[in-house]
């Protein structure tokens, strides 16, 4: 087992990390940039290490900096968490090659995986269904027209490298087409690096259904069952839960079958998650594959009581998995609100200082935030600033435990989006389970 991680990231999932390594007796060393020098996960680490300014390309993405912060520390590993460097080929790589292990994917899976016109190959030439799109990255606005026009309209334009919603334009027309793969490109270029984008049937009201899995070293893989994702706003998810409302055990164990079969064609190792758009005949098909811990992952802990950090942490140390598929057992049902510091009327981030910060509680109540009283919502970085997770017996009863943990929730000073969550969980179709991807602009519109 290792001895010191340094935790590559910030906020809850860095506290995250910290917490899991504590309980397998690893040292931590926690990376700040100068605006974090005094949060709750700095404070909570073994050691701290600053790695630059506020600007995270200067500090959390700035490869250089957190190698020399590992060097300098004498780590031998790095827990990259989520965003930032999580997803990162080059830096994997880099890692690999000063002998400091990356917890996650080898690097050789990140961009395998990472390229998602490359992955869909990968997996349709194994036979399993993927969704209906171009065969692989365009080149042209030309290409990108002659395989919509093949595939049928409207069509979605998503990132080879893409992810949280970035890159993507949903296109319903002939001669819109132009202007969204342009648009699409040079988000695609400013926000990973890769101008790269690919084309894909864009499928109405369909459910974004996500497979976590577990692979070892050995060529074993495990599923531990599907999250649905489908309450978004602009590709970025709101409301997680496991299990799904439609997936029945039929269902649940071919999408699984496919999950790791997908995996198994990449040789992927670590932990990872495989994305599906299920739509409304129930049919489903691929999507990509996540090489890092979802922000979600908490649900998926709740039902299976597996702590997924520190397994990814065991399965980077090269311990094999200690549970075949048939010990994977799913308890009750979990939900996720992530509570962003946004307006919620608007959306539009509402930085500052928490003046009072008082989380629920109660049996099947769990927060995970790096925030307290007196803490700075720094506008340099992702919104949110908590995950409030709860779990049940049923669907029921984890929404009555999410209505009440919601209402006990305050958090002043900043707006945030524990209001829209209330809303959203008062909704009869919400409650019905009757929700897809366009759920959202439905809601708001009302």
């Amino acid at each position: 087992m290792f001895k010191r991680v340094l935790v590559a990231n910030r906020g809850e999932i860095a506290l995250r990390v910290i917490r899991a390594c504590k309980e397998l007796g690893i040292e931590t060393v926690a990376i700040h940039s100068e605006a974090d020098a005094l949060s709750l996960h700095v404070r909570a680490a073994d050691a701290k290490v600053c790695v630059g300014p506020a600007d995270s390309s200067l500090s959390y993405r700035n490869i250089p900096n957190v190698l020399s912060a590992a060097e300098i520390m004498g780590v031998d590993a790095i827990h990259p968490g989520y965003g930032f460097l999580s997803e990162n080929a080059h830096f994997a790589e880099v890692c690999e090659s000063i002998g400091i292990k990356f917890i996650g994917p080898s690097s050789e899976n990140i961009a395998l995986m990472g390229d998602k016109a490359k992955a869909r190959e990968i997996v349709a030439k194994r036979g399993l269904p993927v969704t209906p799109g171009s065969p692989g990255e365009l080149r042209s606005e030309e290409e990108a027209l002659q395989a919509a026009k093949q595939i049928g309209f409207p069509v979605i334009i998503k990132a080879t490298a893409g992810g949280g919603g970035r890159g993507m334009r949903v296109v319903s027309r002939v001669e819109d087409l132009g202007r969204a793969f342009q648009a699409a490109q040079a988000e695609a270029k400013s926000t990973f690096g890769n101008d790269g984008v690919y084309l894909e049937r864009y499928f109405l009201e369909p459910r974004h259904i996500e497979v976590q899995i577990m692979a070892d070293q050995h060529g074993r893989v495990v599923h531990l069952g599907e999250r649905d994702c489908s309450i978004q706003r602009r590709h970025q998810k709101l409301v997680e839960e496991t299990p799904s409302p439609v997936v029945d055990e039929k269902l649940r164990r071919e999408i699984g079958r496919v999950a790791i079969e997908a995996v198994k064609a990449a040789q992927y190792r670590n932990i990872g998650t495989v994305e599906f758009l299920l739509d409304k005949d129930k049919n489903f098909y691929f999507m990509e594959v996540n090489t890092r811990i979802q922000v979600e992952h908490p649900i998926t802990e709740m039902v299976t009581g597996i702590d997924l950090i520190k397994e990814q942490i065991r399965l980077a140390a090269g311990h094999p998995l200690a549970i075949r598929q048939q010990d994977v057992v799913l308890t009750g049902h979990s939900l996720e609100c992530r509570i962003n510091a946004e307006d919620p009327e608007k959306f539009t981030p509402s930085p500052g200082t928490i003046t009072k910060y008082s989380p629920p509680g109660g049996f099947g109540v769990r927060v995970d935030s790096a925030m307290e009283s007196g803490s700075t919502v720094v506008p340099y970085y992702d919104s949110m600033i908590a995950k409030l997770i709860t779990h049940g017996r049923d669907r029921q009863e984890s929404m009555a435990r999410m209505k009440r943990a919601l209402g006990e929730f305050t958090i002043e000073g900043i707006k945030t989006t524990i209001p829209l969550h209330r809303r959203i969980l008062e909704d009869p179709d919400f409650q019905k389970g009757h929700v897809s991807t366009t759920f959202l602009e439905r809601f708001l519109a009302k």
